[in-house]
């Protein structure tokens, strides 16, 4: 599997894990940065991370902040992703079965390197179930999609 990696400067040390956990799991990992730990602006990783993922370079997204919210918003900005800001597995179980997600978002100053590694886990063995979330996740990138009649 391709996986996008970005953080902002609060979670090098997880996004390092990170990197070594997929690795050794076979996934090839491209991170988009930043390096070191001098400060940046998250919404800029958030947007590289997200022309990936909607892109087809990469098939999931993992995107890392002081608090996993901010950078989740500026991946969200990009319709063709669908970035869950999760902190334990089984949201991020159901980010996949039931919202087709294809980012998931951590934030390392609240999810522990363990935690943060099960999250993903669970992340990247799910599958989306489809079925009737199919037209609510289509809803997400088009409201019109599949209009309910009411």
């Amino acid at each position: 599997m391709r996986i996008a990696i970005a953080s902002d400067h609060a979670a090098i040390a997880l996004k390092s894990a990170l990197v070594a956990h997929m690795e050794a799991a076979g996934h090839e990992v491209e991170d988009l940065g930043p390096y070191d730990e001098s400060s940046v602006d998250y919404p800029d990783y958030g947007y590289k991370l997200s022309d990936s993922v909607a892109s087809g370079k990469a098939d999931f997204g993992v995107a890392l902040c002081g608090s996993g919210i901010g950078i989740s918003i500026a991946v969200n900005r990009n319709p063709g992703c669908r970035a869950a800001l999760v902190s334990e597995p089984l949201s991020a179980k159901l980010a996949r079965e039931h919202n087709d997600a294809n980012v998931i978002a951590m934030g390392a100053r609240l999810t522990g390197i363990d935690m943060a590694k099960a999250c993903l886990d669970a992340f990247l063995s799910t599958p989306f179930a489809g079925d009737r979330h199919v037209r609510r996740v289509g809803k997400l990138s088009n409201p019109d999609f599949a209009k309910d009649p009411a």
